[in-house]
């Protein structure tokens, strides 16, 4: 899928506005999310959100952990729940129906967004310092994990390598069990990069050993890099990371990441309860702001609103109202729309003939899904699992 990379939006005018009036959010005395388990960082920015809401609105926020991008999916596709603080597998490869969304009980998701968190901490490629890789140039001749069983994880290396035209076959590949060992791998000089989060627990392990840590950089500049990288990964958004192992506000990182969480819903929610939920996040984000690690990329001025899956109807409305919608917004949002529906057809006609066997059902789903989206004029992006 081909996608114009757009910066983090600066809404200057929408700022200077300021927050309406609280009382002009109208929600449900009780709203249920779900979100990753207890203890992670999704669920504690939306149990600090929930205390926003709470004090300012007497709203009441569930929050139901899943531990992976299937149970916290289940109850939206089911109604049960109107919205889920998830992350790219739960929404991207949900509308993709790639991976676990492939299977016959899934399919392409109808999914929407609401709002994205830019935080200031990376999802990125992690290096030891002492590899001397400064670029993703660099990484050419180097040994790179491979986590066994976790295509996604690897899905997002590959997509980094695109950026200096590199391959799988032009590094080292060094295979792991599970992403913990990846990381000890760094330590232990068995391997030099890895992709990991910069505010893990593990990137900070690898800047205290003797190695240390390094990001390496992917200028925001390099248009035909980006777009290497989007042609596999279109969740990937530039940025700058100031939060993390090895990282401050004095020396940051020119990256490249996504957005975690996402707060997301179905395209069949209710227009107004999205547009009020949506209005809530923004106006009181001061509320929430500093009741939980990384919840500052939820704010506003950090949002980019051409992202991989299309907004809600209810959002865009809100987003309108603060005029930080734009023309090329609502095209981007048109086109992810349309493939959307490329998929939701592509995913019918498949079903109605598809073999009982389960690796031929996700081997027959691959080759329908990517001639549909080809005839449509749409890049397949994820060809195979």
């Amino acid at each position: 899928m081909t996608r114009t990379i757009a910066s983090l939006a600066v809404v200057l005018a929408a700022v200077a506005a300021g927050p309406a009036a609280a009382q002009s959010i109208k929600l449900p005395e009780t709203l249920t999310w779900t979100a990753y388990d207890v203890g992670s960082g999704g669920y504690n920015q939306a149990v600090a959100i929930g205390n926003a809401l709470k004090n300012k609105l007497q709203v009441n926020l569930r929050v139901l952990p899943g531990k992976n991008d299937v149970s916290r999916n289940i109850p939206l596709r089911d109604g049960k729940v109107p919205f889920s603080a998830n992350g790219v597998g739960g929404s991207y490869l949900a509308q993709e129906g790639v991976y676990e969304f492939g299977a016959p009980d899934w399919g392409p998701q109808a999914v929407r967004s609401l709002i994205l968190n830019n935080s200031d901490a990376l999802l990125t490629i992690v290096t030891a310092k002492d590899a001397n890789i400064k670029s993703a140039a660099d990484l050419k001749g180097k040994r790179v994990a491979w986590v066994v069983g976790s295509p996604a994880l690897n899905q997002n290396i590959t997509a980094l390598l695109a950026f200096a035209n590199l391959t799988w076959n032009d590094v080292k590949k060094v295979e792991f069990g599970g992403f913990g060992a990846a990381m000890d791998g760094v330590i232990n000089n068995q391997v030099d990069a890895a992709f990991a989060s910069t505010i893990s627990g593990n990137a900070f392990k690898i800047a205290s050993s003797p190695r240390g840590i390094h990001y390496p950089i992917f200028p925001h500049s390099d248009k035909a890099g980006w777009a290497r990288v989007n042609k596999v990964a279109p969740f990937f958004v530039p940025a700058f990371g100031t939060e993390g192992a090895d990282l401050s506000k004095d020396k940051k990182a020119e990256a490249a990441t996504y957005p975690y969480p996402v707060l997301m819903t179905m395209k069949v929610t209710d227009t107004e309860l999205v547009y009020n939920m949506t209005k809530a996040m923004v106006e009181l984000f001061n509320d929430y702001k500093d009741g939980a690690p990384g919840n500052t990329g939820w704010d506003l001025k950090r949002q980019v609103f051409a992202w991989a899956i299309p907004m809600h109807e209810g959002a865009v409305r809100y987003y309108k109202e603060r005029k930080v919608w734009t023309a090329e917004h609502e095209k981007h949002n048109a086109a992810l729309i349309k493939r959307q529906d490329v998929l939701a057809a592509a995913w019918t006609a498949y079903k109605a003939k598809a073999p009982a066997d389960a690796a031929e059902f996700t081997k027959g789903w691959m080759k329908a899904r990517a001639t549909a989206l080809t005839a449509a004029g749409l890049d397949v992006v994820v060809t195979a699992w």
